[in-house]
């Protein structure tokens, strides 16, 4: 009888050491969520050509203007790190927010930009760009992205103009860009797209005032395909810049003028 005593006297001292210690832990814990935010490190991954279309400041601000004060005036229990990424993801630029906060009450954000394909400058004087998901974004005020541009007789932008089932020139235009920056001879070639307002492309190159008269957007590999022929075959010759003008609008031909 007295054993089982000694052992209850036991197990209530257990759980009394254990529940002294979850009340220690609940305590730390808000007393640490008293804390103020310490600092904030703002971490943001360069585009494959170094370029930032997003600073750190940028960020702050951002912050500042959803939450109506600067993080560290906050405490930390009062900062939602949810909707932190979630402001975060809603700016343009930025692909993915990744947020945490340390022991020591620094917040740290990792920021993954959207990384630009194209730069759409149409006839009524409308200026963006298009990732590559097709998202629509702004210009930066601190880079340009050096970057295929899309001029001329542009169809207006729709959020679903990449749709499998959409007939759009917009999208036709977008995948001819993707055919041209995926390929190794035409990519460090190719600047411009332009459009005529009969919906015909033409190419123009990087060097020299030469013009590509590609058409109508139909069978642009098999186009691109001939165009990356005559540069590795003929044009070796007498140099490709000598021409004036490449034709690409006559099946299985590239009508070269001088």
């Amino acid at each position: 009888m007295q054993q089982k005593h000694i052992r209850q006297l036991k197990t209530l001292g257990y759980l009394a050491a254990g529940l002294l210690g979850i009340l220690l832990i609940i305590s730390a814990v808000e007393r640490k969520g008293e804390n103020r935010v310490v600092d904030v490190v703002v971490d943001i991954e360069p585009l494959p050509d170094s370029s930032l279309l997003i600073k750190r400041e940028d960020v702050l601000l951002a912050i500042d203007r959803s939450f109506g004060y600067p993080l560290n005036a906050l405490p930390v229990r009062e900062v939602n790190m949810e909707r932190l990424e979630r402001i975060l993801e809603e700016d343009p630029f930025v692909l993915d927010a990744e947020t945490y906060i340390n022991a020591k009450s620094k917040i740290f954000i990792h920021i993954e930009q959207r990384e630009p394909i194209l730069r759409v400058i149409d006839n009524n004087g409308l200026n963006y760009f298009l990732d590559r998901t097709g998202v629509r974004m702004k210009p930066s005020q601190h880079a340009s992205p050096h970057v295929i541009v899309l001029t001329g007789n542009i169809p207006p932008y729709s959020d679903d103009f990449l749709e499998p089932d959409k007939d759009h020139l917009l999208k036709d235009l977008f995948e001819l860009t993707e055919l041209i920056r995926k390929d190794e001879l035409l990519n460090p070639m190719i600047e411009q797209i332009h459009v005529t307002n009969r919906n015909e492309v033409t190419l123009v190159p990087k060097i020299g005032q030469q013009k590509i008269f590609f058409g109508r957007i139909r069978e642009s590999e098999e186009k691109l395909e001939r165009l990356k022929i005559f540069y590795r075959e003929a044009a070796p010759y007498e140099g490709w810049r000598k021409y004036r003008s490449l034709d690409l609008r006559y099946e299985g031909q590239v009508v070269a003028k001088r």
